[in-house]
């Protein structure tokens, strides 16, 4: 009873600093809005995807990019809860959350699973907004997605936790999360399908494939139109335990500290 009392606390906490800052929910949509609206309408016409699981007929570009810009929300809210991670460090708040008697492995995942949440209500609101703009999606999709959402925003959050466990001052977070998100975003399928990468570069058509967000992307997909990627999901889940425990590992140090 105490850990779901943890747990919930831990939540209600997000959730409150989440919708006190309305800056940051509106932030979140700003920049895939900026690609679905602007981007992918330029290039409706000119990218048109062919007929590729889990599509059954030939799509426009905007319908294929959306599982990549909920991707994309819900990546850099795995790197703002990263950030804010490290702005609770050195304001002392995530050190009084460490001393909770409870494990570390718990206190780790109840904020991960608190960012999940945040995550959630940010990527459902941008597959509300897509949907009302006119991009075909099936509204079915918005139940069988959740429990890939799920899955691809505890990825995302546990990146972001291991990046929060590297950066000592929140002055050098900056720099380094560009030097994740953008490799992460540009270098899968969020934007174009795999097999126009490798055609262009069998290089990066390989790096595309070993990226865990095209995985995540891929999962989101397929989810969204009642289907499901066994190799996805597996990826996916390999990855978030390797994420948390390398997060479990880079706090342990200041569990102790």
């Amino acid at each position: 009873m105490k850990w779901l009392l943890v747990l919930q606390a831990v939540i209600l906490r997000e959730l409150r600093r989440f919708l006190q800052q309305r800056s940051r929910f509106f932030g979140a949509l700003v920049r895939p809005l900026i690609w679905l609206l602007v981007f992918a309408a330029g290039f409706r016409a000119a990218l048109g995807i062919a007929i590729t699981p889990p599509y059954e007929t030939y799509i426009t570009y905007d319908v294929y990019i959306v599982p990549g810009l909920v991707g994309m929300v819900q990546l850099f809210n795995g790197m703002q809860n990263s950030l804010s991670m490290v702005y609770d460090r050195e304001m002392g708040s995530m050190r009084v959350l460490l001393t909770c008697p409870q494990p570390l492995p718990f206190l780790l995942f109840a904020r991960l699973f608190a960012g999940m949440c945040v995550s959630l209500l940010q990527a459902y609101a941008f597959l509300l907004i897509a949907r009302l703009y006119g991009v075909d999606l099936p509204w079915q999709g918005f139940v069988s997605v959740l429990p890939a959402l799920v899955l691809s925003g505890l990825l995302l959050g546990a990146a972001g936790m291991v990046l929060s466990s590297w950066v000592a001052q929140i002055e050098n977070f900056a720099g380094v999360m560009n030097f994740v998100v953008f490799p992460l975003f540009f270098l899968s399928s969020a934007l174009y399908p795999l097999w126009k990468m490798q055609e262009a570069s069998e290089v990066v058509y390989r790096l595309c494939s070993l990226n865990p967000f095209t995985d995540a992307v891929e999962m989101i997909r397929f989810a969204l139109y009642g289907q499901w990627q066994q190799g996805a999901i597996v990826n996916t889940l390999l990855a978030t335990a390797v994420c948390m425990a390398l997060a479990l590992w880079g706090y342990r140090p200041r569990q102790r500290a």
